[in-house]
């Protein structure tokens, strides 16, 4: 019995409290942050222990590793990866280089990522910034135009399928008017409907076919003055499943955030009353863990066919000339610093 959750563990290895935890709960996915991440080897390792825990060989290990300011792993142990707004400074001088350099980029990283054992990255980011965008997306933003966003995703979650690695498609249904970091507080948008329609959704909907997306910890008053798009039925149900045609597996933003309000368990139990397929809690913390994992349902029904979907969608990885393609990259990121 899979339970309806991904789940970070405390360090690089796991310890007897951790694997006695998930082999009884089932989560469905382990996410691995910075302090899980020392060696290739120790990733592997760390991977493989995860998938023996759970008796499932396909059971999916995420990461963020979106490239600047967002990666777990870090130069020595994988190369040196932009932050998304370089790919837009490329594209507007270069459409085409710039959307090479996107595929690239996540051609790469997928390569990194699938040889520790690595199956999904949370990437690309799809929001779409204005002036007052907050930080906590800033320049991990790829461009300003939403039509320029969604190539961009699109090449980067090409070049993480060609590797072998499912990517995600966050934050649904847009972050990009948000003004403070939902990390911390929760954003309020007070944009009207035709405007998020127009611009904030639009990246999401031509990206809808990919198998796994992300929630915003964001309000969006035109559609729900009252809850957060992670626990919002209204948002869920007539925008990411309706106006944005998203049949995918929906995860939530991290429960560990401090956007969503009220104890953790709560949190869970509200997401999924909203329609919400998968609860993600990141921060490896036991009794937080345990919280999580008694308010996550089993996996059944649309979220248990979405979930099938979504291991069946990821390919086996393509053949890559590493060097070459590393080489390239590394000359069009060259002209993009050129650009900027």
């Amino acid at each position: 019995m899979t339970k309806a959750f991904i789940t970070g563990c405390a360090g690089q290895g796991l310890s007897e409290e951790e694997r006695a935890f998930l082999a009884r709960e089932q989560p469905w996915g382990l996410i691995l942050f910075g302090r899980n991440c020392h060696s290739a080897e120790q990733i592997a390792a760390l991977c493989a222990d995860f998938r023996k825990c759970v008796g499932r060989a396909d059971a999916p290990v995420l990461i963020d590793q979106e490239g600047g300011r967002v990666r777990r792993l870090r130069p020595p142990l994988v190369g040196d990866y932009p932050a998304g707004a370089v790919y837009g400074q490329l594209l507007a001088r270069d459409r085409e280089a710039g959307l090479r350099a996107a595929f690239l980029g996540g051609r790469l990283i997928g390569d990194d990522l699938i040889g520790m054992g690595i199956t999904v990255d949370c990437a690309p980011i799809l929001d779409v910034p204005v002036a007052e965008t907050s930080q906590a997306i800033g320049d991990r933003a790829y461009a300003a135009h939403p039509d320029d966003v969604a190539a961009l995703g699109r090449a980067f979650a090409d070049g993480l399928l060609a590797a072998g690695v499912l990517p995600v498609i966050k934050h649904m249904p847009g972050h990009g008017r948000a003004s403070v970091d939902s990390h911390y507080e929760l954003p309020v948008v007070e944009a009207g409907l035709a405007e998020l329609e127009a611009a904030d959704f639009a990246p999401f909907r031509a990206l809808a076919d990919l198998p796994l997306g992300m929630t915003a910890h964001v309000i969006f008053t035109a559609v729900d003055p009252e809850r957060p798009a992670t626990q919002s039925a209204p948002v869920i149900e007539r925008i990411i499943r309706g106006t944005i045609g998203f049949d995918g597996l929906l995860m939530s933003d991290d429960l560990s955030m401090k956007a969503l309000g009220g104890e953790v368990g709560e949190r869970v139990r509200r997401l999924f009353a909203a329609g919400c397929d998968m609860a993600l809690h990141c921060n490896g913390e036991m009794a937080e863990m345990t919280a999580v994992a008694d308010a996550s349902p089993e996996l059944t029904g649309e979220p248990l066919r979405r979930a099938q979907a979504a291991l069946r969608a990821r390919p086996q990885p393509a053949p890559l000339d590493r060097r070459a393609a590393r080489a390239e990259f590394d000359a069009l990121l060259a002209e993009a610093r050129a650009v900027s």
